[in-house]
């Protein structure tokens, strides 16, 4: 027997003997087709070599792509588990041409795949060609020998594909295999053409012609082969039955699902097996390259279909979470074609045990719900709308799961109901928004956000990608069309461009319309709006227009983005850094990841001593040198707490958060194991630690009241930081003639000696002013006013900080009476006043101040009774000031 994997090899290895290389599987969320919400056949990924945008270094490729068809339009899961051959995850077998060979050849291609490598007998064949297309009629009978009732001319839209209403198109040619008269069904294009009897396995495009919008045709200067074969299909009827889920590969699903559950595979639970297999397939594979559950878009189409497989588990009476204890099984089948699910393995496991933990947790409670609901129904009668919304909204049931469980049961769902409710539910959202003192105009990202559902953001595992533009808004509202030079805001479906939050800024980078890659928009920043759910890029328009609908190429600034995530990695590490060197009552309190440096506040009372802030600067990058891979889990936020996540200073959390560790201790206590940093973080990291390349403390200050702030540079900019310091050490060591340890104590000695004269030139210059000498206005002057001594001078060579030593000293020289000194300070003026303490019960040296600091260009001054002090603009009024000081003694 051939199994699905044999068959898969046999595939790949013909086409690689004729000349076609053989591509990986690209990954299930398109990167080149903002239409597609999954990758749900093998040309995705070609497309834009079909279209001619690009080119690559072969013209013939083979490939087994991994599929999924759960949403949009092709959507498959009201049907997986209840019929043979309907599935949310298939292979799709393909080769391709792209401008090479054409229809003489990819025919016997097909054929001799087919009967001789794959030894599918000649007479269970037939073929379709469009009704028009005599050559392919001509190649099959010449080829296959097949006479003209066995090649079925199909006038319908099922045999010419088009990619569009324009663009590429032609006929095509399948290939059907007759599974015998024990089946009901009659073959393509009979009454009876649904029927299990007669079975596409295999469909072969001929792109010969590109379609205009007037409907006219004219026949490509490059034409192309696109096919494909569904192996499930050909597994099926090579190992002798037309069930898909009787075939090698997921017959070892569900007879682990048996086992798991210890029920029978093909007993009254066989539904429920073949549910949760396929489901089993499309989760991992989805959540290998890069999908997590979420609420919105394709993490809600994810949690769809893993609660739909979740409640069959239950069904067959599982007690404990399933689905994750199959994961190794699935890795076992289709691990070695598909290494990605391998390296994932953790990752997936962990996923659906904490999904299911969660979701049983609910499922109870919901059926209960549901069973109460139907009992006070007449049996015929469809549950209400407000029911299934209220299983939606507090369970977190979606409708097809709940019209799933009716269906057992022969019931329906009041669909028109539902919407309803959630109309209503919107609504009373809106009404909660309006009230909360946001901006009104911002109302216009909720309409976004309402109309079509959150973005899709692609950055954790792409910096490029294609998407749709959904609006384009321009001061605060949605406009048709923005074009060169203006400035705005475009929204597209998906972006691989992350927006501002968690301290890590917007990225930049441009757009491009994929029609025309000369029309271009720079994105100055990207900003989450509508609560987060809509990713909205601010652009100025280069050259050309962009309107809604338009598809795009969306690139992000790759050298902005690497240094922000060096940035933002290496304040993970500084983060524990911290903590362990200062103690765990460290918790930020603020940060920012911008392309140039990055900044981290945290709780501290004190500042960080130098051997303090060396310990933390080498600590990180030890780390750095590690070079450990950079990990990212989902998981609850008790649970991520319970491994000792730290969480991020005025972050909201949902019911999932991504956790992000990177790092490795000699030894670890707790939950964390010997893991250095474990962080709770939506942002973006290197890869492994290495990447961040190096780390520099710049500088270590007060941010508020028992905060710190550390700021710091990594990768390029820190070693340019520390060359910068290299060579202004070597300047020093160059002007001191000294060398390594013997600067700081040269340094040391200089600063001493420096002190010491400044000491001493501060005592010449009051000696000076104590003794009248030159320059200080002619010596103090002692006058009596209204019985009281007072002595007034104007000084220049002092500074403000030498006027109390000197007030004291004409204080003591006077014995009794006030003082007022005014110093020249470069053209300002610094004042003071000094009253003896015999006196200051009826005159106070602030009075005096205050009184001389107007004339001197100043305001205010303040101290004691005995001695105060105040400044000036202009010491040019000395003169004025001392007069009105003398008022104040005068009593006027």
């Amino acid at each position: 027997m051939q199994s699905l994997n044999d068959i898969r090899s046999t595939f790949l290895n013909y086409f690689k003997r004729q000349g076609h290389e053989i591509v990986p599987s690209s990954p299930l969320v398109p990167r080149n087709d903002p239409t597609l919400m999954f990758a749900n056949s093998g040309m995705v990924q070609f497309k834009n070599l079909f279209t001619g945008v690009e080119t690559r270094d072969y013209s013939r490729a083979t490939t087994a792509q991994k599929c999924v068809r759960a949403g949009g339009k092709h959507n498959d899961l009201d049907n997986v588990g209840y019929t043979a051959r309907h599935h949310t995850f298939f292979e799709m077998l393909g080769n391709f041409s792209f401008g090479d060979y054409f229809k003489s050849e990819a025919i016997p291609f097909a054929w001799e795949l087919v009967t001789k490598e794959l030894g599918i007998p000649k007479d269970r064949l037939l073929v379709t060609v469009y009704h028009t297309d005599d050559e392919a009629a001509d190649i099959w009978k010449k080829v296959a020998g097949l006479p003209d009732d066995r090649i079925i001319r199909i006038p319908t839209a099922d045999n010419f594909w088009q990619m569009g209403p324009t663009g590429p198109c032609g006929p095509c040619t399948e290939i059907f295999f007759d599974h015998g008269d024990k089946f009901w069904g009659g073959p393509p294009g009979s009454p009876e053409e649904d029927g299990d009897r007669f079975i596409e396995i295999w469909n072969l495009v001929f792109m010969q012609y590109e379609q205009f919008e007037d409907g006219t045709r004219r026949e490509l200067d490059a034409q192309s082969i696109d096919t494909g074969m569904g192996i499930e299909r050909v597994a099926a009827l090579l190992q002798g039955t037309n069930d898909n889920y009787a075939t090698d590969l997921m017959r070892a699903l569900i007879e682990a699902s048996a086992h798991q559950t210890s029920s029978e595979p093909d007993g009254p639970g066989k539904t429920h097996h073949r549910v949760i297999a396929d489901h089993l397939r499309s989760t991992s594979f989805l959540i290998a390259d890069g999908v997590m559950p979420s609420n919105d878009g394709r993490g809600y189409v994810l949690r769809r279909i893993m609660r739909r497989a979740m409640r069959h588990a239950h069904l067959l009476g599982a007690q404990d979470p399933l689905m994750h204890r199959l994961v190794p099984e699935l890795v076992r089948q289709m691990g070695e074609a598909y290494p990605e699910l391998r390296q994932a393995q953790a990752l997936i496991e962990e996923t659906l045990k904490l999904e299911e933990t969660r979701f049983r947790q609910t499922l109870d409670r919901g059926l209960k719900l549901l069973d109460d609901e139907l009992s006070g129904l007449p049996e015929d009668a469809a549950l209400p709308g407000e029911a299934a919304f209220k299983l939606y909204d507090t369970y977190g049931f979606p409708l097809d799961l709940t019209q799933d469980a009716l269906r057992e049961k022969g019931r329906t769902v009041d669909t028109e109901g539902f919407d309803s409710a959630m109309a209503e539910q919107k609504a009373k959202a809106r009404a909660a928004w309006a009230g909360s003192g946001e901006s009104a105009d911002l109302s216009v990202w909720f309409d976004l956000a309402d109309q079509h559902g959150a973005t899709d953001f692609l950055g954790y595992d792409t910096e490029t990608a294609e998407g749709q533009i959904l609006a384009l808004i321009r001061d605060g509202e949605q406009v048709e069309e923005l074009k060169s030079g203006e400035q705005g805001w475009i929204v597209t479906n998906q972006t691989p461009f992350y927006g501002e939050a968690g301290g890590q800024v917007g990225d930049t980078g441009w757009i491009r319309r994929l029609e025309n890659e000369d029309e271009i928009a720079t994105v100055t920043d990207t900003q989450k709006m509508g609560a987060g759910r809509i990713y909205a890029h601010n652009v100025t328009i280069d050259q050309g227009s962009f309107r809604a609908s338009d598809a795009v190429a969306l690139e992000v600034d790759h050298g902005r983005r690497a240094t922000i995530r060096a940035n933002h990695s290496a304040t993970h590490l500084l983060h524990e850094a911290l903590r362990e060197a200062l103690g765990d009552h460290v918790a930020q309190r603020g940060s920012l990841n911008a392309p140039d440096r990055l900044r981290f506040d945290f709780s501290h009372s004190a500042a960080l001593s130098p051997e303090e802030l060396a310990r933390i600067e080498r600590d990180v990058n030890a780390f750095i040198r590690q070079n450990t891979p950079v990990e990212t889990r989902i998981m609850t936020p008790d649970d991520a707490r319970g491994l000792g996540a730290q969480a991020l200073f005025g972050e909201k959390y949902g019911d999932e958060v991504r956790v992000v560790s990177m790092g490795q201790k000699a030894t670890g206590k707790g939950a964390g194991g010997n893991t250095y940093s474990i962080e709770l973080c939506g942002g973006t990291h290197v890869a492994r630690t290495g990447d961040i390349g190096a780390f520099a403390l710049t500088s270590e200050t007060a941010s508020s009241a028992g905060v710190r702030r550390i700021e710091a540079l990594t990768g390029e900019a820190a070693l340019a930081e520390l060359r910068g310091r290299d060579t202004a050490l070597a300047q020093i060591e160059g002007m001191l003639k000294a060398t390594g340890p013997e600067v700081v104590s040269r340094v040391k000695a200089m600063m001493d000696e420096r002190r010491a004269l400044q000491n001493e030139v501060a005592q010449l210059r009051r000696d000076l002013a104590m003794s009248g000498g030159a320059g200080q206005g002619g010596g103090a002057e002692t006058r009596e006013i209204n019985g009281v001594k007072f002595l007034a001078q104007s000084l220049s060579g002092v500074s403000g900080k030498d006027l109390p030593a000197l007030i004291d000293q004409f204080k003591d020289q006077i014995g009794s009476g006030a003082v007022l000194l005014i110093a020249d300070t470069g053209g300002k003026a610094a004042v003071a006043a000094g009253v003896t303490p015999d006196l200051t019960d009826r005159l106070s040296a602030v009075d005096l101040v205050r009184a001389a600091v107007p004339e001197l260009g100043g305001k205010g001054g303040g101290g004691r009774p005995d001695m105060a002090q105040g400044g000036g603009a202009d010491a040019s009024k000395a003169e004025a000031a001392i007069k009105a000081a003398e008022a104040v003694l005068g009593g006027d």
